[in-house]
Order: C-alpha cells, then sequence, then structure tokens
C-alpha cells in the first residue's frame, strides 16, 4: 500500500522544502548562468573546490546545445586534451582518429549535469537572469555583485513582476552564443566598456582555440565561458564539438577559484 498522501501536504511540503532552498540561495560564492556544456563543467569543479554554486537555467533542461547532437544526429565531437574532462566526469567516448572522440549526446548532458550535482552544485530550471547587481563605490570600480531573477514563464506571459535578488561574490556568464548576461551589462552600464559583437561564421579549429582564449574576468566580479566568449570578441562559432566548451568550463572554474580562494 501507498503511504496516504493529502493533497495540502503535498504544497506545504514543496512550499518548505523550497523556501528552504531559496533563503540559503539568496547568498551564494557564484552564480553560474546557463547550464550548457561550459556552466555545467565550471560549477562542478568550483563545487569540488567548496564553494557554493547555483547554476540558473532559464529553460527547463540541462544540456545547451549539446541535446541536438550535429544536426538531430546524436553524437558529438570532443578533441585532445579535453577527454581529461571527460574522465573527471566518468562520460565514456569512442577514439575514432589519434586525439578526436565521438561521444553519446544524452550521456554526455545527463553526466555533466550528475557530475555538476554531485559536487554540490544547485540547479533551478525556469529561472531567467534578466538583470545583475552592481557596486561602483570602491574607486568608482564597477562591481558585479549578483544576478536579478525572474521566472521564465513571466516574460512569456508578457506579465511585468517585480523580480528577486541573488547576491554573489561572481557570475558567470555561460548562456551560449546570446551571451545574455554581457549583453544586459553591455546596455545598462554603458560605463563598463562591454560591446557583445557576436561570434563570425564558422571556423572549427580557430574557435576552439580562441574560445579558450577569450574564457575568463570581463569585469571585477563577473565571468565568461564558453559560447558568450565567443560572442563577446566575434570569435567564430565550432558546431557539435564540445572540446572548447568543456575546456572553457574548466578554465573559468580555475580563475574564480583562484580569485575567490587564492588558490
Amino acid at each position: 500500500m501507498f503511504r496516504y498522501v493529502d493533497e495540502s501536504e503535498l504544497t506545504r511540503t514543496i512550499v518548505r522544502s523550497t523556501l528552504k532552498d531559496w533563503e540559503e540561495l539568496s547568498n551564494v560564492d557564484v552564480v553560474v548562468v546557463g547550464a550548457g556544456p561550459s556552466g555545467l563543467t565550471a560549477a562542478k569543479y568550483l563545487a569540488d573546490a567548496g564553494l557554493r554554486v547555483l547554476i540558473a537555467e532559464r529553460r527547463l533542461s540541462f544540456g545547451g546545445g549539446i541535446g541536438g547532437g550535429g544536426n538531430l544526429l546524436h553524437k558529438v565531437l570532443v578533441e585532445s586534451p579535453a577527454e581529461e574532462i571527460l574522465r573527471d566526469f566518468n562520460i565514456r567516448y569512442e577514439e575514432v582518429s589519434e586525439g578526436l572522440y565521438v561521444v553519446d549526446t544524452a550521456e554526455l548532458m545527463a553526466k555533466l549535469a550528475v557530475g555538476a550535482i554531485n559536487a554540490g552544485a544547485k540547479v533551478i530550471f525556469g529561472l531567467t537572469v534578466e538583470d545583475v547587481i552592481y557596486r561602483d563605490d570602491v574607486k568608482d570600480k564597477i562591481q558585479i555583485t549578483g544576478v536579478v531573477v525572474i521566472w521564465s514563464a513571466i516574460p512569456l506571459a508578457g506579465l511585468h513582476i517585480d523580480p528577486l535578488f541573488i547576491k554573489s561574490k561572481a557570475v558567470i556568464d555561460a548562456t551560449g552564443h546570446d551571451a545574455e548576461v554581457l549583453s544586459i551589462v553591455s546596455k545598462r552600464l554603458p560605463e563598463a566598456g562591454i560591446t557583445v559583437k557576436g561570434h563570425k561564421p564558422a571556423y572549427l579549429s580557430k574557435g576552439e582555440e580562441l574560445v579558450v582564449k577569450a574564457t575568463g574576468k570581463v569585469l571585477p566580479g563577473l565571468y565568461v565561458a564558453g559560447m558568450a566568449a565567443a560572442s563577446l570578441y566575434n570569435y567564430p562559432r565550432m558546431g557539435p564539438i564540445f572540446g572548447g566548451m568543456l575546456i572553457s568550463g574548466k578554465k573559468v572554474a580555475e580563475e574564480v577559484i583562484k580569485d575567490l580562494k587564492g588558490w
């Protein structure tokens, strides 16, 4: 026999548990915006270092652009040296030629997410970052100190609803092609001097190298990883190869850890 659950008990339990989480999530060490490959990778390494990490994902699923594979074919490529990250996440891969590996899209998405969650990162779906929190009271230098969030269903419904705020020591824009957080800062804090140029057309090998090069701190408290970095600096797109995304996620985590913990 199932344990009897009253409908009101169901509601009370969900609300109490959710509000308990939100009390803790109102102030975290790092907010990673976007649960794609670079964001999930960053979150695992950040959480492994003992930082309190929130991943805000506007959709109701993990993986970013992984799921579509190559034109809906369910495989993607990862090149050396990113197989080291695959091993960290216990993701199986097949070497098809020296230094080139093929990975199943579902496994890549699922295990990146599991790796981040098992490390201690918290993922909230349906959460849109619509603004940032900033300070400029230290030598008139702009610092990003958190994010402003609403449920993703709210703008879809065309409603104006005041948001909630999440304070953090670091914010990572891992939102992909649209570079959503950087675009907000560019528009609303022009004095920050950020211009999101959009990415160039495809140039696979060059794009993979440049996206890793572009990864890192943009402003105090604000970092960029993955395809958002390519869009910030007008670097090429790469398509269904994810070595650069994974290495970018690990690199940005290492930079944040160094800044916050001095390692």
